[in-house]
């Protein structure tokens, strides 16, 4: 086999017609022109109502449990009609190709049906295709489980098939193609002057895709920081796009700004309760329930004033609720957005905080809560301000222009 390995991973809209396959083949056999042997991952053809799109397959099923080993196995054959079309239109044009579902690409996961975790990749099924000179073209958004269930690992899983199979291999390249060229400053549907990232790393798409960003899938790109492998965003048109590696600009404090919404702000206050130890164990007991109630939380802060955090949705009631019997004065808010400030820069750059409250401040927009990490500042705003604020910040560090602040 040789030693130069492209993974590339084609997305459901850069498969759904006739002519985006025709280019998403000429990627493939531009790869193989360059030296590398390839292997294609592709994900289910089109979006709904297109008969093979997975809300398509899913609605045949109609309402009701969708994480179950029969809906998987039901959502899982939209890539596998992928594969294996694209893999027979490859061969049409003289190009030896090999359509594979995901466990027999050596995908193995946990039986967690709906969004499954990876737990190994076996590379020598590839290995072998490859050696004989054939391109696999793999079904994304697949594994299967140690004892031969078909699992499928979520939304936007192609991505993550695709850096998974990429890492197992030691790719040289792995490019996740899509219908935009790369990853932007900010949405281009909300925000004005918008523009392509031309290099992140790891930590900062991770960042991005965790919270809002729509481009890369979140569980791929904590893969790929994890197991720190290298990957690029690239438009199937433009074949241009973002590099994802390890390179830092400090010169920048901020690379891009993400929006996520429908979320709810949750205060708790303690009541009369005096005892240090016993504090400490309320809170615990309010953590304990709100876990095993499936609820997941954010931005949590815990200080002498009580504790804080953000949950999903509209489930404030829930949780409330939830602890009503643990003298904890519950304050909800419901109808939040966060924004998220992104940037490795910060991490030596003064003043980013300040930069961003008083761009907020500007625009009239109120920050009901605040939280930052290394490479990220979110901050909880009202909802129906969520895109001014997410304009305001872009603008504030010029984001639109390419050029740090001053």
């Amino acid at each position: 086999m040789s030693a130069r390995v492209a993974v590339l991973k084609f997305g459901g809209t850069s498969l759904a017609t006739p002519e985006q396959r025709a280019l998403a083949r000429r990627r493939v056999s531009e790869a193989a022109e360059q030296g590398c042997s390839v292997v294609a991952v592709v994900s289910a053809m089109g979006r709904a109502p297109e008969p093979y799109a997975t809300d398509s397959l899913l609605a045949l099923a109609g309402s009701g449990e969708t994480r179950t080993r029969n809906i998987d196995l039901l959502l899982a054959t939209g890539e596998t009609i992928a594969a294996a079309l694209f893999a027979q239109e490859l061969e049409a044009e003289g190009t030896t190709a090999v359509a594979l579902t995901g466990a027999q690409a050596g995908i193995v996961t946990d039986e967690r049906f709906g969004d499954a975790t990876i737990r190994r990749v076996d590379p020598e099924p590839l290995r072998d295709i490859l050696d004989a000179g054939a391109v696999p073209v793999v079904a994304g958004f697949q594994g299967a489980s140690e004892r031969g269930a078909i699992v499928t690992l979520g939304r936007g899983g192609t991505d993550l098939s695709a850096v998974a199979i990429g890492h197992a291999l030691g790719a040289e390249r792995i490019d996740i193609y899509t219908d935009v060229s790369g990853i932007m400053t900010a949405d281009p549907r909300r925000v004005a002057g918008a523009r392509t990232i031309e290099r992140a790393t790891l930590e900062e798409v991770t960042e991005l895709a965790q919270n809002g960003a729509k481009v890369m899938h979140d569980k791929a790109a904590e893969y790929a920081r994890r197991t720190q492998t290298r990957y690029s965003i690239r438009g199937l048109a433009t074949d241009r796009g973002t590099m994802v590696d390890e390179s830092v600009d400090h010169h920048r404090p901020v690379t891009g700004v993400a929006l996520s919404g429908r979320l709810t702000w949750i205060r708790v206050i303690r009541g009369d309760i005096e005892n240090q130890t016993k504090r400490m164990e309320t809170e615990l007991e309010m953590f304990r329930r709100i876990a095993e109630a499936g609820i997941s939380i954010d931005q949590v802060t815990i200080n002498q004033a009580g504790v804080a955090f953000v949950v999903g949705g509209e489930c404030g009631g829930d949780v409330r609720r939830l602890l009503g019997d643990l003298n904890l004065a519950v304050r909800v808010r419901e109808g939040c957005a966060k924004l998220s400030v992104v940037g490795n820069g910060m991490r030596v750059a003064p003043g980013v905080i300040f930069e961003l409250v008083s761009a907020l401040a500007e625009a009239n927009v109120e920050i009901i809560h605040c939280t930052d990490s290394n490479v990220t500042i979110s901050v909880l705003v009202p909802a129906e301000d969520g895109e001014r604020a997410e304009t305001a910040a872009h603008r504030r560090f010029a984001l639109d222009v390419g050029d740090p602040v001053a």
